[in-house]
């Protein structure tokens, strides 16, 4: 079997992937798989979008590119892991947990979310605005003061899924090949899943995949993310009722769950207007104002992050645990 340790042993590879993303991060000088998979969809893209093709061309050539991707994430990660396992059983759990690892974002998100507080309390506003844009889609060059820790908690909401939540749970269920082929989605999504030209009938297949591969572990942070706040002394409940009554007010079917649950944790309304490509863009509003929006408020949303991916991680053994005896 591929992933073996995944379901049937103590020794499984996902808290070793955990641990070294909490300890290493996302150095620069690391190769990055991502990176790798970005350029393939790049060169996928220039081979397969011609401005000559109609709407529907597009969208099959779109599903190509997507299912392509994915097959290729999928199979070589699977080859490694088992060429890695055949050699030696500790080799393979060490690759497993190495390939998991680069797919997981709890340490860089939480530094980019914290370096984004410091900078709103020394002042610096533009500071704040270049390290929003580096995680944000929306145009950051206007964000005020609120704006900015607004942006700011609602990506880290949303990304606590994507980053974290998302490839632990695809790794416990298929392994290091299936959390990569979650990240090559996620990347898909990220470059052609727009709603505009030339990316609104190309990008189709990889905006619904993303959507589908994000529907049960955004259910399951708002879960996490519950839990979280009601461990870290906040309002457990809000967060839940909150994500139950706002969630689906948001555009995409997932994002809304995870910036609703943050919202009624921290006590914050979220959503409201934005700015994309200079375009004004009115979002529901998640939450109810019980408190105003401050730079500690970034604080506690790494906090309820963090602490939702290690309640994810527990349950998750939890599972490979019962499997092990019961299986």
């Amino acid at each position: 079997m591929v992933t073996p340790l995944i379901y049937y042993s103590f020794l499984s590879p996902v808290p070793l992937a955990y641990l070294l993303d909490l300890i290493i991060g996302d150095p620069r000088w690391l190769p990055h798989p991502v990176v790798g998979i970005g350029r393939l969809v790049s060169r996928g893209e220039k081979v397969l979008l011609r401005p000559t093709l109609t709407s529907r061309q597009k969208r099959v050539r779109g599903i190509i590119l997507g299912l392509g991707i994915l097959s290729i994430a999928w199979a070589a990660v699977w080859s490694i892991v088992k060429i890695s396992y055949l050699l030696n059983p500790f080799l393979g759990y060490l690759v497993s947990g190495g390939i998991i690892f680069t797919t997981l974002a709890g340490k860089n998100l939480a530094a980019r979310g914290l370096a984004i507080r410091k900078a709103i309390l020394r002042g610096d506003l533009e500071g704040a605005r270049e390290i929003v844009s580096q995680i944000v889609g929306r145009d950051t060059k206007n964000l005020d003061f609120e704006d900015l820790i607004r942006a700011t908690v609602e990506s880290i909401a949303e990304n606590t899924v994507d980053g974290i939540v998302a490839p632990l749970f695809y790794a416990f269920v298929g392994g290091a090949p299936l959390a990569m082929a979650y990240r090559a989605i996620n990347t898909l999504d990220s470059m052609v899943g727009y709603k505009k030209e030339p990316y609104l009938h190309f990008g189709w297949a990889s905006a619904r995949m993303d959507d589908v591969a994000n529907y049960i572990p955004a259910r399951l942070n708002m879960l996490f993310i519950s839990l979280a706040a009601l461990c870290l002394g906040m309002d457990g409940r809000r967060a839940w009722r909150t994500a139950r009554r706002d969630g689906r007010k948001h555009a995409s079917p997932n994002s809304g769950l995870s910036e609703a649950a943050m919202a009624g944790a921290l006590g914050v309304q979220l959503g409201g207007r934005s700015f994309y490509g200079g375009k004004e863009v009115f979002h529901p509003f998640l939450g109810n104002k019980v408190q105003s929006l401050s730079p500690e408020h970034i604080r506690k949303a790494v906090f309820v992050s963090l602490l939702s991916s290690l309640i994810c991680l527990i349950l998750g053994m939890s599972v490979v645990i019962f499997l092990h005896w019961w299986a």
